[in-house]
């Protein structure tokens, strides 16, 4: 019987507690319902979450996909949705290569319910050591305001090599300077993270690490043991913005950062092939005059040193960055060749090339507090995307007015329509300015105009114009009555004059059959 007493109190007290735990849920749930809905993942509608709900491992130097999967859970259809990385103010809060400007993924439109797919391909930088980042990804999307959703990932740092006795005396004699960490030839440590330079656009630091005697580059050791390292320190260009179609000139930065003086020095450049099919194919960069190869006499120790070229930029490439690679050749003091490779980065801009169609306007002629509509046509002919694209209207005769068309892609249509409405009245047609703004992949805004006539006349109120409209129905109807009357009494005239002829007539003939019967009764009368 105690038992029995013992199992349902203690019963009751794991109800009790199921009760109270269920109420806190449904206290918490009401009084915070952003947490119910950072639970669910849900943001602005829509709902984002690493595929298989993993945190990505990478691995450095190694290219890899890191999938997402997008939900419109909003209850509307989503238009222009999309996903941007942050790439954030410093390179230590990238781990990745930057190879192009903007990694924007760009999904169109989200039917109520519909899963997408999508898909960013990142290279680990080989400086980065093994760790877990957090990083920011932002969704968009037409009448929804931007947010901000935070991932989890994994870095894995780039194994470490045996240091041999070469590479200890490399490290002091470099003072530290040097980033390369293989201990073969060729070995390169290059960071594709760009930075804005005095005259030009630089990359950042590149460093060749030369091998001991023996290796498959041909780089040996000298006497003394070690070997000599030159290093890409940065770039410039000339102008600074590099765009498709144009030459530009290319300074590359070099520094000798061992303590021997190294001689003889061959470089070459040599740029990625670019085209769509073999006969637009060829290097994204050709040198405008000579060849690619550049010779160089020597470099002091610890000395710099700096090798220009004159390059074209293929007039049909995308606005992204393009690599270059580097190859180095060059000597010790005892004749020993190194060699060694290293590469940059030159970002290419492609200019905006758009048309406007004529508008169509009507009416051309407006009353004051009326409105006209304005139709044209906005044609992308240029190879880049046209962001924020919007339309002012403006005149001294006019509201101002403003169209918002959204982003245009390359080779697509634009329409733009507008209603303008009269404030002022004009002296016949006036001037009305189009403005048109749009943005570049950075940002960057720009403007262009186009003009139209519109006129603007007086109000005239309902009353005013009917009054108005009665003489004029007047005046039109006047000539007409006069010309019906006319018509009438000639009408009657004639028939007056017709009538009067046919009686005249008759009386004639009855007269003249009076006289004749009289006449054949006379001569009656005689006979007998």
């Amino acid at each position: 019987m105690q038992k029995r007493i013992q199992k349902e109190i203690g019963n009751n007290c794991l109800k009790r507690i199921i009760v109270a735990f269920l109420a806190v849920i449904m206290m918490t749930t009401m009084l915070h319902p952003q947490m119910v809905q950072a639970a669910t993942g849900t943001e602005n509608g829509i709902f984002i979450k690493s595929k298989n709900d993993e945190a990505p491992v990478f691995e450095a130097g190694k290219k890899k996909n890191w999938n997402f999967v997008i939900t419109n859970n909003s209850g509307n259809v989503l238009n222009n949705v999309t996903i941007t990385p942050d790439l954030g103010d410093k390179n230590e809060d990238w781990p990745f290569k930057i190879e192009k400007q903007s990694y924007q993924k760009s999904l169109g439109t989200l039917k109520v319910g519909q899963q997408q797919e999508v898909s960013f391909e990142f290279i680990q930088r080989d400086d980065i050591p093994t760790k877990s980042y957090k990083l920011k990804f932002t969704i968009s999307a037409d009448g929804q305001e931007e947010t901000a959703k935070w991932f989890y990932m994994n870095t894995t740092a780039k194994p470490v090599q045996k240091d041999t006795q070469d590479n200890k005396d490399n490290k002091d004699t470099d003072e530290g300077k040097d980033t390369g960490k293989g201990n073969g030839a060729g070995s390169v440590s290059d960071t594709s993270y760009q930075t804005p330079d005095a005259g030009g656009y630089s990359n950042g630091e590149a460093a060749y690490s030369g091998g001991a005697g023996g290796s498959t580059d041909g780089g040996a050791a000298s006497g003394n043991g070690s070997v000599p390292r030159v290093i890409v320190t940065g770039f410039t260009t000339d102008p600074a913005e590099v765009r498709a179609g144009s030459n530009f000139k290319l300074t590359i930065h070099l520094k000798n950062t061992s303590k021997m003086k190294v001689s003889n020095m061959l470089f070459n450049l040599s740029a990625p092939t670019e085209g769509s099919d073999e006969q637009t194919t060829s290097p994204a960069f050709l040198p405008s005059s000579g060849a690619s190869s550049i010779y160089l006499d020597s470099i002091a120790p610890n000395g710099t040193a700096d090798i220009s070229i004159e390059l074209n930029a293929k007039a049909d490439l995308l606005q992204k960055p393009y690599s270059m690679e580097l190859s180095m050749k060059y000597e010790d003091p005892n004749a020993t060749q190194v060699e060694g490779s290293s590469s940059i980065s030159i970002p290419v801009k492609q200019d905006a090339r758009f048309e406007i169609s004529d508008f169509e306007i009507s009416p051309q002629s407006v009353a004051v507090g009326e409105e006209a509509n304005v139709m044209c046509s906005l044609y992308n002919l240029g190879r880049i995307k046209l962001y924020n694209v919007k339309a002012t209207f403006e005149g001294k005769n006019i509201k101002k007015s403003e169209v918002f068309i959204g982003n245009i892609e390359s080779g697509a249509t634009g329409s733009i329509d507008a209603m303008l409405e009269g404030k002022k009245i004009s002296n016949g047609p006036a001037k009305v300015t189009m403005t048109l703004s749009y943005e570049d992949e950075s940002g960057n805004i720009s403007t262009t105009t186009k003009d139209l006539n519109l006129e603007v006349t007086e109000k005239v109120d309902d009353d005013e114009a009917a009054a108005s409209d009665m003489p004029e129905e007047t005046q039109k109807s006047f000539p007409v009555i006069p010309l019906v009357i006319a018509a009438v009494v000639i009408a009657v005239v004639a028939a007056v004059v017709i009538l009067k002829k046919r009686k005249k007539k008759q009386l004639a003939e009855i007269e003249e059959e009076e006289l004749l019967d009289e006449l054949e009764r006379s001569s009656e009368d005689e006979h007998q």
